[in-house]
């Protein structure tokens, strides 16, 4: 129910775009404990996240059926969802978010704040940071804002906040990250020695090859960590950090860019940002994130992630052992990873309603053309040459296909997410307006196409509606089209051989045959010279081929099986995909 406050109507019937920004503005004028109220001809969804993120509820009225009132006021002040999982002082707590409050605010300047933290706290948790950071929604402080000012908060906090030593047992999801921060850090300091010296491309190359696979630290994150700390109640870091993350990977990527087209006064100018950058979030993961995140996730939740860390991958460090805890929890361990398992997450929820009998997998299920058992149910979905996810209509993400054909790494960790948290909060408000228009029933279809990494990737995402025609979520399917794209005339007889459907190869007969698992890397580039650039953008191992130096060392000693090996990548698959490149080139 709407609270009892004053409200600055907004009529927007009539106008679009401009009409946000009327919103945004009256925000900035509304005082504290005021609220808005919006009048459209339809209701207004793709203004409910925003307004939410700024710390609003909202009431929708119909009055007519061109008519909708909403009513957006500020929400009341609530206990927040992490603070069952910790054990806080709560007049500590509201200290420490008055000073932040006021920062936000602009009522304090940083040095002042920092003067009156240090006067008034012998030391502060990560864990009581943290818990400030999410509570600040709560007193209208947005995500937008707290990206800007969070550096400054950081630094006002930086004299009392306690920094203890990890003390992890190997193959703990914490210890992994950790070891990947400090060779990253070895990378920057190499980097910086390299500063010193006389500017030479090759050592650089070498360095950013390694620097790069930072990537592969943030998406282990963002899909891991991220989840499980918002299953707490903590999904700040999925709003605000993930930014940082993107500022990271963005200032790698344009330095790397400037190396590659010899720019290199430009790129040495640069060094020291990509330096910054990379240390500032490694820092706040080591200071803020690792240690709330060991305050707030249990051990089980722990061995859970570790089963899903595989499929994504590690940077710059092997592959840690496995992560496992007492027996006894172990077991409780094993139950809660079974998101994994769609036998396994079907059977419980229908096992719960008496529906199944012990043998679930057995049971025969009425669908909507046919009967299926579960464990057919699952083997269709592996077997599925598309990569599908859905999204309910309470924007939960609540299943992806466990298929070798996906396109982009997943992880158990989804499950249960909102899907905005699992997007970049720049490329959220393309998510939510998907949605919106499937929800509205103003489209049932969004479509995109991407080439990366040598693949054409087709996605598109459909409304999902039941009989009625009520909507119940959002379906995703992802598929590489490169073979499909390729294929021209026809193929009406049967021919084993040549039949390449699975692989995503292109027919035997559209492709070269003297490419071979023993041919040197120097006699397949001496003919295909283009394939050097496939091959540097299809895994980050090939950037070596750019280094002069390597390139002649190897060229004439290193086979395509060799090199396979190294990558990781089974030389068959590579050579089909050379053969591929060779054939459309043609």
């Amino acid at each position: 129910m709407k609270r009892k406050i004053n409200y600055k109507i907004l009529d927007g019937r009539g106008k679009t775009e401009e009409f946000k920004e009327c919103i945004v503005s009256a925000l900035d004028e509304i005082k504290e404990g005021e609220g808005i109220c919006v009048i459209k001809e339809f209701e207004p969804f793709p203004l409910y996240k925003m307004m939410e993120n700024k710390g609003f509820d909202k009431q929708i009225d119909k009055i007519g059926e061109e008519e909708y009132h909403v009513w957006f006021f500020p929400k009341e002040l609530k206990e927040i969802e992490m603070k069952q999982h910790l054990s806080l002082d709560d007049e500590k707590l509201q200290k420490i978010m008055e000073i932040k409050l006021q920062v936000f605010r602009n009522e304090l300047t940083p040095k002042q704040a920092r003067e009156i933290v240090n006067n008034s706290f012998e030391s502060i948790s990560p864990e009581e940071f943290a818990y400030g950071e999410q509570h600040m929604l709560n007193h209208g402080v947005d995500d937008d804002l707290m990206t800007e000012k969070m550096d400054d908060i950081i630094e006002i906090f930086n004299d009392v906040l306690v920094r203890n030593d990890l003390n992890l047992a190997e193959g703990h999801p914490i210890l992994t990250y950790q070891k990947e921060a400090d060779a990253l850090e070895e990378i920057l300091q190499k980097m910086e020695n390299q500063l010193k010296q006389k500017f030479v491309k090759n050592p650089w190359l070498e360095l950013y090859e390694k620097l790069s696979q930072i990537n592969i630290h943030f998406s282990r994150k963002q899909n891991q960590l991220f989840s499980a700390l918002e299953q707490r109640g903590f999904d700040r870091p999925s709003k605000v950090m993930w930014t940082f993350d993107n500022n990271v990977r963005d200032a790698i990527k344009s330095a790397f860019t400037l190396l590659q087209e010899n720019k290199d006064m430009a790129f040495i100018k640069a060094q020291e940002n990509v330096i910054r950058l990379v240390r500032d979030i490694l820092l706040k993961e080591k200071e803020i994130l690792y240690p709330t995140s060991l305050e707030l996730i249990s051990e089980e939740d722990f061995v859970a992630m570790r089963k899903s860390d595989d499929e994504i991958g590690y940077c710059l460090i092997e592959q840690p052992p496995q992560y496992t805890i007492a027996e006894e929890k172990h077991e409780i361990a094993e139950d809660l990873s079974s998101n994994n398992d769609l036998i396994s997450d079907l059977s419980a929820v229908l096992n719960k309603h008496g529906l199944l009998t012990k043998d679930a997998s057995n049971e025969v299920l009425d669908v909507s053309m046919g009967k299926l058992k579960l464990e057919q149910i699952n083997l269709i979905f592996k077997h599925l040459q598309v990569d599908l996810s859905y999204v309910d209509e309470n924007d939960i993400v609540k299943f992806y296909s466990d298929t070798k054909h996906r396109v982009f790494p997943r992880s158990a960790g989804v499950i249960g997410r909102e899907v905005q948290n699992c997007h970049p909060r720049e490329s959220v408000e393309t998510v939510e307006e998907i949605i919106a228009a499937f929800r509205s029933g103003e489209q049932d279809q969004a479509e995109f196409w991407l080439e990366i990494g040598g693949k054409f990737i087709y996605i598109i995402y459909n409304a999902v509606r039941d009989d009625e025609g009520k909507f119940r979520g959002v379906l995703e399917m992802m598929q590489d089209v490169t073979r499909i794209r390729s294929l021209k005339g026809s193929q009406k007889l049967l021919n084993w051989e040549h039949n390449a459907i699975g692989n995503n190869e292109m027919p035997k007969e559209q492709l070269s045959s003297d490419i071979t698992a023993k041919m040197t890397i120097g006699t397949l580039l001496q003919k295909y010279p283009y394939l050097k650039e496939f091959l540097i953008d299809f895994n980050p191992m090939f950037k070596k081929l750019n280094n002069p130096i390597v390139f002649k060392t190897m060229k004439n000693i290193a086979s395509i099986d060799m090199v396979a090996a190294r990558a990781g990548i089974g030389v068959d698959d590579l050579i089909d995909k050379l053969n591929k490149q060779v054939a459309d080139h043609k």
